[in-house]
């Protein structure tokens, strides 16, 4: 949308939206920068409290993504006239707690009438400027990790079509509500080349970005990749969100997928909601990521390689 509209620079901003990186940095003095994003949605469950969790969880993910640690976050809010006011209130409960269980203070916010619920926040965090992860130095060779498992996009269609379970809901929930801050912190431990956090876009969308703003190819084990339950069977079943094939249609003859089922393929292609962090990491440092996130309780799934470029940004097989 801002492809004709020209961006002020400043030296001052190290990473801006020019390679659609998860959040802007801001070098406030040589051992300091601001990180700093906005992320606000409608609901995608039917539990308020757990809409609110996660689109907090969601908005601070951005900030985990470059390696940062959320300081402040002001919200962003909208609802039609009329609406229940209890659902408001837990809306904004489960937001709140959330931001207090990643150690952040909410600053203030704003909040308008809107012809359908919007719930977000923008975040503030902080990061050592020699410590950001960004998007940009993954190199060949490197090891690909997936933190969460996908396939929220077809649970929360299925709710819609009523085909979802009660026990594949609630794994989606708890899921999209998990913070990213242990994957950050053991992602910055293990010396990360580089990282996005899996959200609108996809699997396969935000790995495009690694790979375009890198300039290497992304290959992924279709196998690998973990996916929560009844994904796999609610895929099959046509639950997919539109993004599925938005980023089909985004990434084109970019992508190139062998032999991977079309479910797999699907569900690497549909939006995720709070997603993990797909990590980049050298090989010497893989045992060493794997272990970190261990011992964070996070099962480390290696999902893929760094390759170099090709006339693919992205493969599955």
């Amino acid at each position: 949308m801002l492809r004709a509209v020209p961006v002020p620079r400043d030296d001052r901003l190290t990473v801006g939206p020019e390679k659609f990186s998860d959040a802007g940095i801001f070098r406030v003095r040589a051992d300091l920068a601001l990180v700093l994003t906005v992320d606000f949605f409608p609901p995608v469950v039917d539990d308020p409290y757990m809409y609110g969790a996660i689109a907090a969880a969601n908005a601070l993910s951005d900030c985990y993504a470059m390696g940062g640690r959320p300081l402040a976050v002001l919200c962003v809010a909208g609802f039609p006239e009329g609406f229940n006011s209890s659902w408001i209130e837990a809306i904004f409960r489960g937001g709140f707690e959330k931001v207090a269980e990643a150690g952040a203070v909410v600053a203030g916010g704003h909040t308008v009438r809107h012809s359908e619920p919007m719930f977000g926040f923008s975040v503030t965090g902080e990061v050592h400027p020699d410590r950001v992860i960004t998007n940009d130095h993954a190199r060949p060779g490197d090891v690909l990790f997936l933190t969460k498992p996908i396939g929220c996009g077809a649970v929360t269609t299925g709710i819609k079509k009523g085909k979802s379970k009660p026990q594949w809901i609630e794994a989606a929930m708890a899921s999209m509500a998990a913070l990213n801050r242990a994957a950050s912190e053991a992602a910055v431990e293990s010396g990360a080349s580089a990282a996005t956090d899996v959200t609108g876009f996809g699997l396969l969308g935000h790995a495009a970005n690694i790979a375009r703003a890198s300039e290497v190819t992304l290959t992924f084990h279709a196998d690998a990749i973990p996916t929560l339950p009844g994904a796999l069977e609610l895929a099959a079943a046509g639950c997919l969100s539109g993004g599925a094939g938005r980023t089909r249609e985004a990434l084109g003859a970019e992508c190139e997928y062998v032999t991977a089922s079309q479910e797999r393929i699907s569900l690497a292609l549909d939006s995720e909601t709070s997603g993990g962090l797909l990590v980049a990491v050298p090989p010497n440092r893989a045992d060493s990521l794997a272990a970190a996130l261990t011992a964070r309780g996070i099962a480390p799934a290696r999902v893929g390689a760094v390759e170099p470029a090709s006339r693919f940004v992205v493969r599955i097989a």
